[in-house]
């Protein structure tokens, strides 16, 4: 049987801009090399993810009701995400985030809009109950939902899934708050820099040790250098595949998509970090976050390569 996977956090386009993106106030106009409006969120990303692997992806959000959010609900359905228990907010404009894309780094400018809102009603309409997996992304944006959360997520393992979280970059600069929240964390995946600010670390190896006090599995991914990740008292690492980069958009995201993929599919954690670095590796071969996701076939290839 397919596992049905729920994500919940954000749900807004990503209008990403590339090519001489450094702006200059005192009103100087510069031009960019292109402008897209593509699907974006970190919860929206990783949901196209998941159901471009194979799995049944739902996604748990809220949008307004505009055009950006009508935009948003067509391309996720056609990406092949579950779409029904997307909420749309009458009060709230849909979010939005400006990308300022470089080749290997990037800028972002986030409109909350409706994101915040999305609240326990909403998580409690989708019924996590029947979901083998619950992933939850961009936290901090989640103001009205984050205090319920622990509750959410204990109830959801007590019913038999497993429970991943991406914190992303808190706008806040606090990092604090996460301890009962951790408890019903069974896999948490930062990136280097988000997992230094949890933890206080020097480098990757240290923060991975120190968050694997708190939780079971840790994933921390370090972009072009691949992933580390502890499970079980175990420590492994991942390189990433030669690619052409264009944009890396999303690509934490992607790899969110995979290690969730893998272990859902009883990989060992050496294989399912792996195939979780391939993922996220090949998203940025194109602009965007959703663009170039790979199928299954197309990252065990990757992974399969010299």
């Amino acid at each position: 049987m397919t596992p049905r996977v729920i994500v919940l956090g954000d749900c807004n386009p990503d209008l990403v801009l590339r090519g001489g993106v450094r702006p200059e106030f005192g009103q100087v106009e510069r031009l960019v090399s292109s402008a897209e409006l593509m699907i974006g969120g970190s919860a929206s990303i990783t949901c196209c993810g998941l159901a471009r692997l194979g799995l049944d992806a739902g996604l748990v959000a809220r949008v307004g009701d505009d055009a950006l959010g009508r935009l948003q609900l067509k391309r996720l359905a056609d990406a092949g995400v579950r779409t029904g228990a997307i909420a749309i907010d009458p009060d709230r404009a849909t979010g939005i985030s400006v990308v300022l894309a470089e080749r290997d780094d990037r800028a972002t400018l986030t409109a909350l809009g409706a994101i915040g809102a999305l609240a326990a009603a909403d998580v409690e309409h989708a019924d996590l109950a029947g979901a083998d997996h619950v992933h939850v992304s961009s936290l901090w944006l989640l103001r009205d939902l984050r205090p319920d959360l622990p509750r959410i997520l204990g109830a959801a393992r007590r019913a038999g899934a497993t429970v991943s979280l991406d914190t992303n970059w808190d706008p806040a600069g606090e990092w604090t708050g996460l301890d009962d929240l951790l408890r019903e964390v069974d896999v948490l995946l930062p990136n280097l820099e988000e997992a230094q600010r949890l933890t206080g670390a020097d480098d990757a190896a240290g923060a991975a040790a120190a968050l694997a006090e708190r939780v079971p599995t840790v994933a921390i991914k370090l972009g072009a250098e691949g992933a580390i990740a502890v499970s079980g008292g175990e420590t492994v690492t991942a390189r990433a595949p030669a690619v052409d980069v264009v944009d890396t958009t999303g690509a934490g995201d992607s790899f969110n998509a995979g290690l969730i993929a893998g272990r859902l599919a009883g990989r060992p954690p050496a294989a399912a970090l792996a195939l979780a670095v391939a993922c996220g590796t090949l998203s940025t071969r194109a602009a965007g976050g959703t663009t170039a996701q790979p199928r299954l076939a197309e990252a065990e290839a990757a992974l399969a390569a010299p």
